[in-house]
């Protein structure tokens, strides 16, 4: 798929250059461009300031479709690849919504059911924590090519960090320059997910995409016009894919920070009786429709035995988890790659220092702002301080009494208690009214 280069280094830079000059004035770029400007952010040639320049760029003026269609290609093609056969399955967040980790119970569902899922996934961008350093709780995500092979034959899925052997590596370094601001670009989403997509082979593929006041996308009509998007790239690389637009104004489960987001993760897994009935139901909505998009390429035989003894694939899901074979299977994908399979949910405890932040008055939540949530999280120590985050006590319409807790701060270290605390006083995570 590599385009050949037949220019020197320095025309090499020249060309990516202009392009970022073009695209400063909102010119359209060509194909050879963007190749170029990945190409040079790939190698590392062309420097953090350059680079934060093309980021700005794309976040202010926007990319057309075609562009889009380039700059996810580019990305694919200067970098590795992950080369699976037959009906690949995956599933991705737009992210900006703290905790619902959905993916740590939808992976080991659909796995379960027999269908291949290697889960890239991405580390804290917008939020306390990702994907990647969740499950680095459970066990390593910095695996090689080979290994990641060795373990989805053996158990049909994975959950590894994306940038831990090339995939896209332009991708990773404009990750890092938009990291200290805390955005990306819709275009710059859209363009990130889907070249991780196309890099791991995946053809089936769930979007989940929440809007909201606190969240990455704002409005409904953003929304549907990235779903558009989204589509138009699947259609390009031959991707069938679903988008799953809902509004969200907090989230899903109670706990922010990779040991409070894996530990209700497992809880759902273990079917627990303190499991969080709202992430467990999102999951199963995710689990469900990734089933159905992949059960349309299947064969005969297998649709045949999901409608004898389903009915349908909410079910067929539904089953895989109350039955436990989610957990098996999850168990499965923590020892091939690396951690103990016998871990339990109650085994992961958060950081040992924690304050509890007391309603001053009687009344009901109102609101929960995720912004805040990511500010004072990342204060506390979250996601390089894997005990640090936030509990939330209460959420949106639980009545609320006067000094009862309304959530639950924990750290590491007194010092980022301290600042988690100090910020949470003056940005509160909870509105009670």
């Amino acid at each position: 798929m590599k385009q050949n280069i037949f220019k020197s280094e320095e025309e090499e830079l020249a060309i990516a250059l202009e392009a970022i000059q073009k695209k400063l004035v909102g010119k359209t770029l060509t194909d050879r461009e963007i190749y170029s400007i990945m190409d040079e952010i790939a190698r590392n040639r062309l420097g953090e300031v350059l680079t934060t320049y093309f980021a700005a760029s794309g976040y202010s003026k926007g990319f057309t479709n075609k562009e889009l269609y380039y700059l996810t290609r580019a990305m694919v093609d200067t970098g590795d690849h992950l080369e699976f056969s037959g009906i690949v399955a995956d599933k991705h967040s737009i992210g900006g919504v703290p905790g619902t980790r959905t993916t740590l119970i939808v992976v080991p569902i659909v796995a379960a059911a027999g269908f291949t899922i290697p889960k890239s996934s991405s580390r804290a961008i917008t939020t306390p924590d990702g994907t990647a350093d969740d499950m680095e709780v459970l066990a390593p995500v910095v695996l090689s090519k080979d290994k990641i092979y060795k373990i989805v034959k053996k158990t049909n899925g994975c959950i590894v960090w994306g940038g831990s052997f090339g995939i896209a590596p332009a991708d990773d370094i404009i990750i890092n320059i938009e990291k200290p601001l805390l955005f990306e670009s819709y275009d710059k989403i859209l363009v990130s997910i889907m070249a991780k997509k196309v890099a791991f082979s995946s053809n089936h593929v769930v979007i989940d995409l929440p809007y909201g006041k606190m969240v990455k996308v704002h409005r409904v009509k953003d929304a549907e016009i990235l779903k558009e998007k989204f589509e138009y790239l699947a259609r390009k690389f031959k991707i069938r894919i679903k988008v799953l637009i809902h509004k969200t104004d907090e989230p899903a489960g109670r706990g922010i920070g990779p040991i409070l987001e894996t530990r209700e993760a497992l809880r759902v897994l273990q079917q627990k009786p303190n499991r969080p009935l709202d992430l467990e139901q999102r999951s199963l909505n995710i689990a469900t429709e990734l089933l159905k998009l992949c059960l349309k390429d299947s064969d005969k035989e297998l649709k045949e035995i999901v409608k004898e003894n389903y009915g349908n694939c909410s079910n067929w899901a539904k089953k895989i988890l109350k039955d436990g074979e989610a957990f098996l299977k999850m168990q499965e994908i923590i020892k091939e790659q690396g951690g103990n399979p016998n871990i339990d949910s109650e085994d992961l405890k958060p950081g040992e220092i924690s304050i509890r932040i007391k309603s001053t008055k009687n009344g009901v939540v109102k609101r929960i702002n995720s912004k805040n949530i990511t500010m004072v999280g990342r204060l506390l120590g979250a996601p390089k301080q894997k005990g640090s985050g936030i509990y939330l006590n209460k959420k949106i319409g639980e009545k609320v009494a006067k000094n009862d807790t309304i959530c639950t701060l924990y750290s590491e270290s007194m010092y980022n208690l301290k600042n988690g605390k100090s910020a949470q006083t003056r940005f509160p995570i909870i509105s009670v009214v």
